[in-house]
């Protein structure tokens, strides 16, 4: 197969099962598009290797790892693998497609996010490495553009495309540094290897973003950032954004800190820790001691000369210094490049200087320093500057108190509402004597029904004594109910009118029914207007077929009780009405009409039942002559059977039955002679 590029593509269908379609992503080492796996029915994402990345085969190989690699996921926040596999030259892999948006995305509209949105949202993150770090898998590529956030807000964490086991060789990387700059750990940065610990220092850096809006480093390149992350570490969130908690600050720090020795051993331990910030965040707490010394790493001792000299061969680093967003691979020189930490001077021009330097300048003649010091205090301008600066410190002071009254001490904090009823909430404000008004009502999936969701100003921000604290309140989850007039509609009227309460048509089967015309809607599938709905839920409805032609069975000569039963046991009525019959015994039927095709339930079909022959009078031959009473009976449809009682005579004596009897048309009349 020929090379192609991205464009190239699209159309295309790789080993005879999966249509690509259009490009939804692309990266440094590969693009992902939007396809469909002919063979399963299912959309999926397909990530195809991109092509002069150097020595294919090292490449390819760690493609085919990344699948193995994944595959072992299986965890509802892991994007799963379905598929590895190679076209020609292409070597791609088969994932699960999510819909919806990336962490990137969200950081754009929401970012600097407050504490607990922050981590609610880490929350997820760590769930999901906490998988993978159980299966000794680690990412080595946290970052929000990995992060995906489905339409019902749940998160997955993508791409795994630098993820290898543990138990694999994780301190050699070709000569090629794997990740996005903005969240390198230091050790990957200065190729000591990497482990859980480097993901959670990712998921430090991630967070302090989501806190402040700014990435942990910035720097005019990839380079500088990546020097930040070896020889500075990252600034606690409340220097930024005012009012974070301690704890959270710890937490970040924890994180974060270039020592990894330091760091939580894995997600899970990170996951506890969050969990327990959380709940102080959920207390109300501005501040917990305790929890801030627990988490807290232990600070560098002042003379600490240990920062490891930075090397990077060859390195290609992705990212750029002001977006984490994937962009092509930046190639560092030939020749190893050290980054060494700045010498700290041991001292400098201020701790040594000499014997002059206290000497005022223009002072004639040169005087020792201990004349100098001697003058200075028995001059009394010197008294009067210091008394001069006494008055100027103490206007300071006044001033200060004064701004400090108007800017902060006159306010108070804003008390923390959030979690509480509306009911609750306003008894608590009018207590403090604030005033309270409801500025939205919102849909939540977390936040119950009739609880505040946030306030303005936010919980422990500044308000001065009575102001009015305005509240977005709850209001429950958003759900919908299926319309109730479904049935009878065609398909494009019960689309638009699904559309019309924020549902949507998902498959649709066919069945037969007696009452609704062919292709118009039966109903909904596993759904009654009883259940409350998601906005956006797929509906699944049910296509009439028509009525069901039901094969009509001729039991024309059988017993008609039994044929009845059969007819009306498949759903047909049934009329009978009776008829004489030469041919067909009493109780069986003589016809059926329809006796043969196809009808529908209670059509009618209609059975005649036979009466037996028909019973007529016997004929008087008494006294005829034997042939003159053989011809009146043969007459009148009898048999005759002759029988001599008196020998040589030929009149009718006597006849069975009797002419006063009737007998069934055909049946034999025996006469006696």
């Amino acid at each position: 197969m020929a090379s192609m590029g991205d464009e190239a593509l699209v159309g295309h269908v790789l080993n005879d099962r999966y249509l690509i379609g259009q490009r939804i992503a692309r990266g440094g080492m590969a693009s992902v598009f939007r396809a469909t796996d002919q063979r399963l029915d299912r959309e999926v994402a397909i990530k195809v290797m991109h092509r002069g990345l150097g020595d294919d085969e090292q490449f390819t190989n760690r493609f085919v790892r990344e699948a193995k690699s994944a595959a072992k996921l299986n965890h509802r926040n892991v994007v799963s693998v379905f598929d590895q596999g190679k076209d020609g030259e292409i070597t791609y892999l088969v994932m699960e497609y999510v819909p919806g948006h990336t962490l990137r995305d969200l950081m754009r509209e929401e970012a600097p996010m407050p504490p607990y949105r922050a981590l609610e949202l880490l929350e997820q993150i760590l769930i999901a490495l906490s998988a993978a770090h159980a299966a000794k898998i680690i990412h080595r590529d946290v970052k929000p553009e990995n992060v995906l956030i489905t339409p019902d807000g749940d998160v997955k964490v993508a791409d795994f495309g630098l993820a290898r086991a543990v138990s694999a060789a994780t301190t050699a990387t070709g000569g090629t540094l794997i990740g996005t700059v903005s969240y390198l750990a230091p050790e990957i940065v200065v190729n000591e290897g990497a482990d859980a610990r480097s993901d959670i220092y990712a998921c430090g850096a991630v967070l302090y973003e989501m806190l402040t809006g700014l990435k942990p480093h910035s720097g005019e390149s990839p380079i500088q950032v990546a020097y930040k992350h070896v020889h500075e570490d990252i600034g606690a969130p409340s220097d930024i954004q005012a009012g974070i908690p301690p704890y959270v600050d710890a937490l970040v720090a924890r994180a974060t800190v270039r020592d990894r020795d330091q760091r939580s051993t894995d997600a899970r331990v990170m996951l506890q820790q969050v969990r327990s910030v959380q709940r102080a965040l959920h207390a109300g707490l501005t501040d917990d001691p305790d929890l801030v010394a627990d988490l807290m790493p232990r600070p560098r001792p002042k003379n600490d000369d240990t920062t490891p000299t930075v090397s990077v061969p060859r390195a290609a680093v992705r990212g750029t210094a002001a977006d984490s967003a994937p962009t092509q691979s930046v190639f560092m020189p030939e020749e190893t490049m050290q980054w060494s930490s700045l010498p700290v001077t041991s001292g400098s021009a201020a701790s040594v200087l000499s014997d002059t330097a206290d000497r005022p300048a223009g002072l004639h003649p040169v005087m020792s320093t201990e004349d100098y010091r001697r003058d200075k205090a028995n001059n009394p301008r010197s008294h009067r500057g210091r008394n001069l600066l006494i008055g100027a410190l103490l206007l300071a002071l006044i001033a200060f108190g004064i701004g400090y009254y108007v800017n902060v001490g006159r306010y108070t904090d804003t008390p923390r509402l959030v979690g509480q009823t509306e009911t609750q909430a306003k008894v608590a404000v009018a207590g403090d004597g604030f005033g309270w008004k409801v500025d939205e009502r919102r849909f939540s999936e977390n936040e119950p029904l009739g609880t505040v969701m946030s306030t303005s100003p936010d919980p422990g921000e500044k308000i001065l004594p009575g102001g009015v604290i305005t509240a977005v309140i709850s209001r429950g989850k958003d759900r919908v109910r299926l319309p109730k007039d479904l049935e009878g509609m065609t398909l494009k009227e019960a689309t638009a009118s699904l559309t019309d309460v924020r549902l949507k048509v998902g498959a649709t089967r066919k069945r037969y029914d007696e009452k609704v015309d062919k292709d118009l809607v039966l109903g909904a599938i596993d759904f009654t207007t009883d259940n409350a709905l998601k906005p956006g839920t797929a509906i699944d409805l049910y296509l009439s077929r028509g009525r069901q032609p039901i094969k009509v069975t001729d039991y024309t000569g059988q017993d008609a009780s039994g044929a009845r039963a059969a007819l009306e046991g498949v759903g047909f009525d049934v009329t009978t009405s009776e008829a004489f019959s030469d041919d067909v015994d009493k109780g069986a039927i003589v016809s059926q009409s329809p006796a043969s095709g196809e009808a529908f339930r209670n059509d009618d079909i209609a059975l005649v039942v036979s009466k037996g022959p028909k019973r007529i009078a016997v004929p008087d031959v008494m006294g005829l002559t034997r042939i003159n009473a053989s011809r009146a009976l043969r007459v009148k449809g009898f048999k005759v059977s002759v029988r001599n009682v008196v020998p040589i005579t030929d009149t009718v004596r006597f006849q069975a039955p009797n002419s006063d009897e009737k007998a069934p048309r055909g049946s034999t009349v025996v006469i006696y002679i």
